[in-house]
């Protein structure tokens, strides 16, 4: 079964373009701050998703900018840890998905 471009940009779409999603549930599911080299290894480990070290970087610090994530410095490395803003645009984020699955549904 050959795979379609529109599946493959949804595929995009729906991970790496919304990395933020999967760092904040890494972080939650973690329970403990993480530097973002582990995020990238988890975004691996757990769901199979292997964005560029450039990407995941870019978006931690984007979040962190945004107040999704809060950061620290410990022992001379960068520890993020989730926010209660970023667990409550988690939150909203799944309410939005949900809404449209239950809209696409057959």
């Amino acid at each position: 079964m050959s795979t379609s471009r529109a599946y493959i940009r949804l595929v995009k779409k729906l991970t790496v373009e919304n990395l933020w999603l999967y760092i904040v549930k890494i972080l939650m599911e973690e329970g403990r701050p993480l530097r973002a080299y582990d995020i990238k290894v988890r975004l691996r480990e757990k769901f199979s998703i292997d964005p560029p070290a450039v990407t995941v970087y870019t978006v931690v610090y984007r979040m962190s900018r945004d107040g999704l994530l809060s950061r620290k410095q410990e022992n001379g490395e960068t520890l993020y840890s989730v926010t209660e803003r970023g667990i409550n645009a988690f939150k909203n984020a799944l309410v939005l998905i949900e809404e449209i699955l239950s809209k696409l549904k057959l």
